[in-house]
């Protein structure tokens, strides 16, 4: 069941509110109207598959904090270098989850940087 806050809600304060606030979830709609949902919880586990892919994207984030700075640093200037819409963490990730190899080789090629050790 979807509340209808007021228009001025926080808005006093400066505060953006989205996303979930206690038992809350809290959005903008596409006509701009804050929408405001009690949170809902799943009703039966998740199955093998999500948990699969839980678990690809949970290593590939923990291999991202396993670089060093100066690691994180080279993704990001590529990254910047090349104009994608993306910072470094969104360009290890797809390169995790896809494995492209000769898309990371031309980005480095193209960007002058190091990101695969030789």
């Amino acid at each position: 069941m979807a509340l209808q806050p007021t228009a001025n809600l926080l808005n006093f304060l400066g505060f953006v509110v989205w996303g979930d606030l206690g038992e809350l979830t809290i959005y903008k709609s596409k006509r701009k109207k804050m929408v405001v949902l009690f949170k809902t919880y799943p009703h039966k586990p998740p199955s093998e598959l999500q948990l699969e892919r839980r678990a690809t994207w949970s290593t590939a984030a923990t291999a991202w904090n396993d670089l060093t700075p100066t690691q994180r640093q080279q993704w990001d200037l590529a990254a910047r270098r090349a104009s994608l819409c993306m910072h470094g963490f969104n360009l290890w990730m797809h390169w995790q989850i896809t494995g492209d190899q000769t898309a990371i080789e031309t980005l480095e090629r193209q960007t002058h940087t190091t990101l695969l050790a030789a």
